[in-house]
């Protein structure tokens, strides 16, 4: 029957049977699908892989008016500099440690909102909250930095006021005390993105099977017992991949949220790589020393990766790849 049925198929598709089918073929076959990748793939390769070519400059002592090929090779000597320069050693800390922050308070928020928002039953009201938590997210850096800071000023903010007024609590400097600075950035983080980040949880949890709450209630586990026996391991694939994503972030912070929020009174704690570049490579016009931070930045994130995602993979889980 299986023959027959391999007959029939290869006679329907005009390839002989018992013949391996080549790439070719498929590629024709679903040639219109294939059209529907092009766009993505154009981005990706004009503005992810065709600037690779310009991390030469690293290597060079790169001049705008000879070129890339035409400035002097330097080899590793920007690497050396930046290694034994002490200000890039502060910024990675402050990048790490930021990402960390990030991480531990940042990183499960969408999955307690998620796991709040699956237990809601009215769906208006599930809805509007949906609403109001995905809304940061579509709001720029500049928008959200601006509200962050006069809501936080010490004179004229709501926290300061209502500290004052209800707590006879004295004004406090959030955005200039480089204690609070981090704790602000915490949390702006959780405003600005754990909204749209349950939007992945929520899915994942609608493909678990009904059937296991059923049995899991039968059994007489309570609801927080569903949770933790049935939603989460549902969901824990979904985890792994992000988890693993955001690894391969952790030295990007985030350009836009920290240059909006960052002042020099908190430089020390808030100046990370990316606004470290940013400062070196156009305001100070050192590319080549600004493009090997950069290019050490994305084998240290790459690295991270790989690690994690070998150990997710130990785990059971499926991994990137």
């Amino acid at each position: 029957m299986k023959k027959l049925a391999a007959v029939a198929a290869s006679a329907h598709s005009g390839v002989p049977a018992g013949k391996r089918r080549s790439f070719l073929y498929y590629l024709w076959r679903d040639r219109y699908l294939y059209l529907f990748l092009l766009p993505a793939l154009g981005f990706y390769l004009i503005f992810k892989y065709s600037p690779l070519y310009g991390e030469i400059i690293a290597f060079k002592d790169f001049q705008i008016m000879k070129g890339i090929w035409g400035s002097p090779w330097a080899g590793l000597k920007h690497f050396r500099v930046l290694l034994s320069n002490p200000d890039f050693w502060l910024v990675f800390r402050n990048t790490m440690l930021l990402n960390l922050y990030k991480l531990l308070f940042v990183f499960p928020a969408p999955i307690v909102l998620a796991l709040m928002l699956n237990e809601i039953r009215s769906n208006w009201f599930k809805r509007t909250i949906q609403n109001l938590l995905y809304l940061p997210h579509f709001i720029s850096w500049v928008v959200l930095g601006g509200v962050i800071v006069a809501i936080l000023s010490p004179s004229t903010g709501v926290i300061n006021t209502i500290l004052e007024q209800v707590f006879g609590i004295e004004p406090i400097y959030f955005m200039t005390h480089t204690g609070w600075w981090p704790v602000m950035f915490t949390l702006s983080s959780n405003w600005q993105g754990a909204g749209w980040g349950t939007i992945l949880y929520l899915a994942a949890m609608a493909n678990i099977d009904p059937q296991q709450y059923e049995a899991a209630k039968i059994d007489g586990a309570s609801k927080l017992r569903q949770i933790w026996h049935v939603t989460l391991p549902g969901i824990r694939p979904t985890i792994a991949l992000l988890l693993i994503l955001q690894m391969g972030q952790i030295t990007d912070v985030g350009f836009e949220q920290v240059y909006n929020l960052q002042n020099e009174a908190v430089f020390s704690v808030s100046d990370v790589i990316s606004t470290y570049v940013y400062r070196m490579g156009l305001q100070a016009a050192q590319y080549s020393y600004s493009t090997a931070v950069g290019l050490f930045q994305g084998v240290i994130a790459l690295i991270l990766m790989l690690t994690v995602n070998k150990i997710t993979k130990a785990m059971g889980e499926s991994g990137l790849w």
